[in-house]
């Protein structure tokens, strides 16, 4: 089929590399390069650079609901869109284009987690198991019917980045079945459940802020969940401080929410509303992520407290 991908990150590459492997007839649709890291160099999306290297067209739009994004379609004449966390949303002319409309791959498990973090916020709220869900696009947010699902467990001490590229290797299978099924005729559509939606919101900096009041197992369900951005952080002395990795230690410490203790022998701890956890990856401003035993032998950390 000939095919228009529209897809921006890492998660989109293992169904992108799927409809190569598969000899479609594709051209790329993505995001404009952005500035990335401390000097603001301008950075090509993940999509992009795939492409180019193996001599796929690539369209890069500010907005692709513009005439000009719309007339690049139009003039590809594609069969099918598929979708993978472009982050766009779609016009109704967008969508007219293809014969055959838009097919979305969505890191949830649909109705739940609508919108543009569903890996993360799943995470976060201490979800157990999410999946990944192949969708028709229309013009709600994530509300077209639903194609084909797949299910996956949430391990205990999953990041979200971690979890997204589990997600991402399912999403191309998961859309490798849906696409046999256009062909065959035989791809059913479900209507999604509205009653049953939930919509989670795009992750901002301030969605790291750790409040330490909270459970050990909502605070280590935070800092996996927004792992690898933006990070969870608290304050140390007036300064931020960014905890990377956690685990529930299950030991009750009678110490006031976010005070610090232990040793480099023992490891380094903190309290949470109701125990203490322990800290095994942690970043002080201005240096390089490190486990706890080093970060105990450069700082006096025993007693301090996290804000």
């Amino acid at each position: 089929m000939k095919i228009a991908f529209l897809g921006t990150p890492e998660f989109a590459l293992p169904s992108l590399e799927m409809l190569v492997r598969e000899h479609h007839d594709i051209a790329v649709f993505t995001q404009p390069d952005r500035p990335r890291g401390r000097h603001a160099a301008f950075e090509a999306p993940p999509v992009k650079l795939y492409a180019q290297e193996r001599g796929i067209p690539v369209n890069q739009f500010e907005q692709i609901r513009s005439s000009e994004g719309n007339k690049a379609l139009s003039d590809f004449a594609p069969d099918l869109m598929v979708t993978a966390a472009f982050g766009q949303i779609l016009s109704k002319e967008n969508l007219s284009v293809p014969r055959f409309g838009c097919i979305n791959v969505h890191g949830s498990l649909l109705p739940k987690y609508r919108g543009a973090a569903p890996v993360q916020w799943a995470i976060i709220n201490g979800e157990e198991k999410t999946g990944v869900t192949t969708m028709m696009t229309d013009a709600g947010l994530d509300t077209g019917d639903i194609l084909l699902m797949r299910e996956t467990s949430i391990l205990p001490d999953e990041t979200a980045g971690e979890l997204s590229e589990r997600l991402a290797v399912l999403g191309a299978q998961v859309l490798k079945e849906t696409l046999c099924k256009l062909e065959e005729g035989t791809l059913v559509r479900v209507p999604q459940d509205n009653g049953s939606a939930t919509r989670c919101a795009m992750l901002k900096k301030e969605h790291g802020r750790i409040d330490f009041t909270l459970s050990q197992k909502q605070v280590h369900d935070l800092v996996r969940g927004v792992n690898p951005w933006p990070g969870a952080y608290a304050m140390l002395n007036g300064s931020p401080v960014k905890i990377w990795r956690t685990k529930v230690a299950g030991s009750e410490f009678s110490a006031p929410p976010g005070t610090l203790r232990g040793d480099a022998k023992k490891g380094l701890f903190v309290a949470a509303g109701d125990g203490e956890l322990e800290i095994l990856e942690i970043q002080f401003p201005g240096s390089r992520k490190m486990d706890a035993k080093s970060a105990l032998m450069g700082k006096p950390l025993e007693g301090a407290r996290l804000l």
